[in-house]
């Protein structure tokens, strides 16, 4: 059964505090109507600090998409190799042993995709197939999760590679002054992460069932205008109200497994802000508590959009690991307004249990060798 395993996750080294935040917002927009309900909206967050990739003063100023997109591709290709080189290390395989890479991102361009240059820069074998995902905003990593559950239940004993890469900071816009706009910038930070999802053997989240819904009529709520600035963000207030409609969907598809949503041994849920999380609690009657691998990241670094999910399950792992068997559900939650869902068990398997894996000893990317070896 295909397993979720160890998700590496990393932050850029730029920091901006919650206190900073409210000092640029009231410096940069001063005297903007919509300022004093933004301010009021971004303290009830909760969000203590984000990261970003670059200075606060130099995302601050607007350079032109053009530029903006070069920084992404510089940026992507920095931080994204050891992220993956410490994936395939938690998941016990070699570059040589994955199958698909599935990449995620909605916060920048490049054609082809980074899937290419990470197959002829890191040594991954050239026919590994490539699925690049970019319009699914913070449901993507629940959607990458899914597919690589389907890649695997199609073919298994294969791997599969997700990758995530947001820069959420380089699409600040500076003129665009709203109350969904500000709140975003006060929301949403920049995270890269990846994991592998194993057709057999590895510890971690036994995948058994995903599902999609798509909340009718929604599909302008949360979207990009795109101009000659970039991407615009934009954000209906409606948003924060859709976990009411959604709850009943989850609940459902645990039941159609056998299972009882409240009653998970645990969740791992996209932690869009603090509504989202109170509501889905109430309406599925799940304590709070439960989602606290959520809430940690939301505190910690802000909505880093697909990347949420995989960072809530490091936590897991490294945090509080369930009983072997206990059963789970993953939720992302994006532009549709779409729920990408997956229910799950803990399952813990043996070094090197499918008699394929060979553990490299260095987790950095300069120290690991990517030559290509032959696999068994």
């Amino acid at each position: 059964m295909p397993r979720l395993c160890k998700p590496s996750v990393s932050v850029p080294e730029y920091v901006i505090t919650m206190e900073q935040t409210l000092e640029f917002a009231e410096r940069v927009y001063g005297g903007k109507p919509s300022l004093p309900l933004a301010l009021r909206l971004i303290r009830n967050t909760g969000v203590a600090k984000r990261h970003i990739v670059r200075p606060i003063e130099e995302v601050l100023h607007h350079p032109g998409f053009e530029a903006r997109n070069r920084i992404y591709e510089f940026e992507s290709k920095k931080r994204c190799p050891e992220v993956i080189a410490q994936a395939l290390a938690n998941a016990e395989v070699t570059v040589q042993d994955i199958d698909v890479i599935i990449y995620v991102s909605c916060t920048g361009f490049l054609m082809p995709s980074l899937t290419a240059w990470l197959i002829n820069s890191m040594g991954f074998r050239s026919d590994t197939r490539q699925l690049p995902i970019a319009q699914l905003g913070c449901a993507a990593g629940g959607a990458a999760i899914n597919r690589a559950h389907d890649f695997c239940i199609a073919y298994p004993d294969s791997n599969v590679l997700i990758v995530s890469c947001e820069l959420c900071s380089l699409c600040y816009q500076p003129d665009d002054d709203d109350v969904g706009s500000l709140l975003s910038d006060g929301l949403f930070g920049d995270a890269v992460a990846a994991a592998v999802v194993r057709g057999s053997g590895g510890t971690g989240i036994a995948l058994e069932r995903n599902a999609s819904y798509l909340i009718p009529n929604t599909e302008e709520w949360i979207s990009y205008a795109v101009r000659a600035t970039g991407f615009h963000f934009q954000l209906d207030r409606r948003v924060p109200g859709t976990m009411e409609p959604l709850a009943p969907v989850l609940r459902e598809l645990a039941m159609g497994h056998g299972w009882d949503i409240g009653d998970l041994g645990f969740y791992i849920i996209h932690a869009g802000g603090p509504r989202i999380l109170d509501d889905l609690a109430k309406y599925l009657d799940v304590d709070r508590s439960m989602f606290r691998h959520s809430w940690a990241t939301l505190t910690e670094y802000g909505n880093i959009a697909s990347a949420v999910v995989f960072e809530a399950t490091r936590r897991l792992f490294d945090e509080d690991p369930p009983m072997p068997g206990a059963t789970g559900i993953i939720a992302g939650f994006g532009p549709g307004i779409t729920a990408e869902m997956a229910l799950g068990r803990w399952s813990i398997g043996a070094l090197g249990d499918t008699g394929q894996i060979q553990r490299r000893a260095s987790t950095s990317y300069l120290e690991r060798d990517f030559a290509p070896t032959a696999r068994k």
